[in-house]
């Protein structure tokens, strides 16, 4: 297969990435446990993660071609590395928020290299689509493994047992293993360069491409999903935790089961999507979101769980919570995937920038608004406020969809 060793590369980098930044969740659960944190200090993580997301991209995202797509990416990964080493000596809650400033820096480099090398490795539209639903259900599948693999870290009965943070020497040893994988892969990056170009012309092109109209009908298309995509990840183990009274190990499980339906709804979607427009595709899955959480919250205000509770014995709710996931699935890498195949490749790597940065600012404002109204009200009523974004999403995608027809 052409391109095999790259492909496999970016696999692996999108699933080492995928761990990382989702863990999110579950550390926010663990330092609640671990140092007595409030639920909005707690969320501040995530902002630590996402907005050095978002001003890496911005600052590199024009650059990248020019400095290297390849040399990026092992910058990301061998960043990460040495942080995951250091994690279990630094056991500090100021830590993490250093850890996760790197792990967002990192992905930077990791998200706009790999977008801006999809477009140099596949040959047409549908080749493009594809891969970009393969390569995130790959990263669903990261997060699915990493939280089954956080969980069994985690000691239910003793929350401030330091075991947990045994975890990221494996993680450190996974970056390693994909770094030197990179190093040794040789590809093409050619096609995303135009030299004569100076980066002041780069970074004035960023600008330009986001002041379309089209460009900013699909911005706020990117923000509103992520922010609903990012609140259920982050705060599913403190929701089965606090309001389901489910184990903590259990509790980030759910997170593993959400990722698990997400990547099998991703697969899914790719072969429903080379058959059916994709406009009518994602409006019945964000139909199917809404429905499914306006049956699954008001179940879980009135279910009851003792604390002998296991998957094999747990009430529906449980269960219903993460079938959104099959649902959510298909809507960014086809989003992502509609606009970037309509740009010549030299302009994927300023697109892909600004996918990451509205990705990084969509997911720090859903996480931190669900934390706070988690605090205030209740966790039901954070995860009703997701209808909000689902509904404005479904009429976004009308207009863009008939947007990029006319064009």
């Amino acid at each position: 297969m052409k391109n095999l060793g790259i492909k496999l590369s970016l696999f692996l980098n999108y699933f080492v990435f995928a761990f990382l930044l989702n863990s999110v969740g579950s550390v926010i659960l663990q330092v609640q446990r671990a140092y007595d944190i409030e639920k909005d200090t707690a969320s501040l993580l995530e902002g630590f993660k996402d907005f050095p997301i978002a001003i890496a991209a911005f600052i590199l995202a024009s650059f990248l071609p020019k400095l290297g797509l390849k040399r990026a990416m092992l910058s990301g990964l061998l960043i990460v590395s040495i942080f995951c080493f250091l994690t279990p000596f630094l056991n500090e809650f100021w830590y993490f928020k250093l850890l996760f400033v790197a792990i967002g820096i990192s992905f930077a480099l990791i998200k706009v290299s790999v977008f801006a090398t999809i477009s140099l490795i596949t040959n047409n539209e549908k080749e493009h689509s594809s891969f970009m639903g393969i390569l995130e259900a790959v990263f669903m599948g990261g997060i699915l493994l990493g939280n089954i693999l956080f969980s069994f870290f985690i000691d239910d009965d003793n929350p401030k047992s330091e075991h947990w943070l045994n975890m990221y020497w494996y993680m450190g040893g996974l970056s390693l293993v994909a770094f030197f994988i990179l190093i040794t892969t040789k590809f093409d990056e050619s096609k995303s360069k135009i030299e004569k170009r100076s980066f002041k012309e780069d970074f004035i092109e960023m600008f330009k491409i986001a002041l379309k109209p089209l460009v900013l009908i699909f911005i706020v298309s990117i923000f509103l999903y992520v922010l609903i995509e990012q609140s259920f990840q982050t705060w599913f183990p403190t929701f089965y935790e606090s309001i389901l009274n489910t184990p903590a190990s259990m509790a980030i499980q759910a997170g593993a089961v959400l990722a698990g339906a997400t990547m099998i709804g991703r697969f899914i979607g790719g072969i429903i999507l080379s058959k059916v427009k994709w406009v009518y595709v994602l409006s019945i899955c964000l139909i199917m979101v809404a429905i499914i959480v306006m049956l699954a919250l008001p179940l879980a205000n009135s279910v009851s769980i003792d604390n002998e509770i296991s998957w094999l014995s747990a009430p529906l709710v449980v269960y219903l919570m993460p079938l959104m996931g099959l649902f959510i699935a298909p809507i960014y890498p086809t989003l992502n995937s509609t606009i970037l195949s309509s740009l010549p490749k030299h302009m994927h790597s300023s697109m892909a920038g600004l996918i990451v940065i509205f990705s990084a600012l969509g997911g720090t404002t859903g996480s931190m608004i669900t934390g706070n109204i988690f605090k205030i009200y209740s966790g039901t009523t954070a995860f009703y406020f997701s209808l909000i974004p689902i509904v404005a999403i479904f009429i976004i995608i009308w207009i863009l969809y008939r947007a990029i027809s006319k064009n």
